[in-house]
């Protein structure tokens, strides 16, 4: 049986003997229990000592969870020498009510439309070796007057006015780095630098990945006020540029923008790399382009797939910041920002993201949190089950935690221990209850 309160002892400069034993009692609850994780679930689970009055104390406690998720990752998750990106995503949680705080409608991907729920957002170290994200930061998305004022409010349509050809007269260049950056802009910059001042250069980080929805030059200009590279995905339809080259070095020009690029020929001088699998053929581009929303140069790599049977194509367009990144590493990085969505998927599935009914503002925080504490804990406890059970989840790790407490509740009742040989088949029966994969032979009583 893993030790869970030894996991937890680097944890105790920050919270108080107390509160680490109600948290300890909570994690066993929630390793071993089935279904639904709420507070009145867990304490039924917990035993002594673990009554639902001791349930709301700890989700009513102030708790420093931003500087729990660093000790415990640098404690039992860090691998040095390993190279680390900083992702960041958002999560919706349906919930119903009306009294929930941060209650209101959030677009869900899931279902493609807004819900009535809860938003979090997530910023996750991603492990490029171990090839696994780590939530870090976790923070509640209240929406500000005028996000809700601009959602509610239809603007007006009026007719374009018809004005002469050319640039208006007394109309001046813009600053594209000055840009003014969003409610949600400044909360991710906010949270990046709270970051960066926690971890004080532990881990050096350079590239900041997001999704689709940050493929603009405000998050750009964002990214590079925190001192990082953004890596993202422009529009399909995203208008691209080749600088213009000067073919008469003598004449000064200055004109910036020269061809526009056409994805569905582009020349091969830009080509990197080509394959075929399956009859799609895949051709991966790269070119220092401009695009005229964005204040630098960006260094993209056009992904374009052509099945060979019907000549169909489709395309992707990712980009960052850092010209001199190569195009196998901004496929590869981006394809990592994915690992945060099993983050969110665990956090729902066995954790109480989905799950949990509290309401107030600190229950709320403390409810999500612990959910997202939980996906890296299982991890780290994972790690250790698979060198005896390989191939194991997490629902064969909650079931061998349930098995566990069966026998020691059976083992109460019982006038003597059982001789080793016939407990240690006990164990291997009860910890198989529930399980997907096999039992292995290895797995023994502690």
């Amino acid at each position: 049986m893993f030790d869970i309160l030894s996991l937890l002892q680097c944890l105790l400069p920050q919270i108080n003997a107390t509160t680490m034993r109600q948290l300890n009692q909570i994690i066993m609850a929630m390793l071993a229990m089935n279904g639904r994780i709420t507070m009145l679930g867990i304490s039924r689970w917990t035993g002594a000592g673990g009554s639902y009055r001791t349930m709301l104390r700890f989700f009513h406690t102030v708790i420093p969870w931003a500087t729990l998720f660093w000790l415990f990752f640098r404690k039992h998750l860090f691998r040095a020498n390993g190279v680390y990106l900083l992702a960041g995503d958002e999560v919706v949680v349906s919930k119903s009510g009306k009294k929930t705080y941060g209650l209101d409608r959030f677009f869900s991907s899931l279902v493609s439309k807004p819900i009535l729920g809860l938003s979090f957002f997530t910023l996750s170290l991603v492990s490029v070796e171990q090839r696994h994200s780590f939530p870090i930061r976790i923070e509640q998305v209240i929406k500000s007057d005028i996000e809700k004022s601009s959602l509610l409010s239809t603007p007006e349509i009026k007719p374009l006015d018809k004005r002469k050809r050319g640039r208006p007269k007394g109309s001046k260049n813009k600053n594209k780095t000055d840009v003014i950056l969003t409610s949600e802009l400044l909360r991710i910059k906010k949270m990046i630098n709270e970051l960066v001042l926690l971890i004080a250069n532990f881990i050096p980080l350079t590239y900041l990945v997001l999704d689709g929805h940050f493929g603009n030059n405000n998050a750009l200009q964002m990214a590079r006020q925190v001192n990082l590279h953004i890596i993202s995905k422009l529009r399909h339809d995203s208008a691209l540029y080749i600088p213009y080259q000067n073919p008469d070095p003598n004449h000064r020009s200055r004109r910036k923008y020269g061809e526009k690029l056409d994805w569905r020929n582009i020349s091969d001088e830009y080509l990197r790399q080509s394959s075929i699998e399956e009859d799609i053929q895949t051709d991966t581009y790269q070119a220092s382009l401009l695009h005229k929303e964005f204040a630098q140069p960006l260094n993209v790599v056009i992904l374009v797939k052509t099945n060979l049977q019907t000549n169909a194509l489709s395309h992707v367009i990712l980009f960052s910041s850092d010209l001199k990144l190569s195009f196998e590493k901004i496929i590869d990085y981006y394809k990592l920002r994915f690992q945060i969505e099993f983050n969110f998927r665990d956090a729902k599935q066995f954790w109480g993201l989905e799950d949990f009914m509290n309401i107030g503002q600190t229950a709320v925080t403390n409810a999500a949190n612990l959910a997202f504490f939980m996906v890296n804990l299982s991890h780290h406890l994972l790690s250790d089950f698979r060198q005896h059970n390989p191939d194991s989840g997490i629902i064969d790790l909650k079931a061998y935690y349930r098995g566990f407490r069966y026998v020691r509740e059976m083992l109460k009742m019982l006038p003597e221990i059982p001789e080793p040989i016939l407990l240690t088949k006990i164990f291997a029966k009860l910890t198989a209850l529930g399980r997907i994969h096999p039992v292995s032979a290895g797995v023994e009583p502690s």
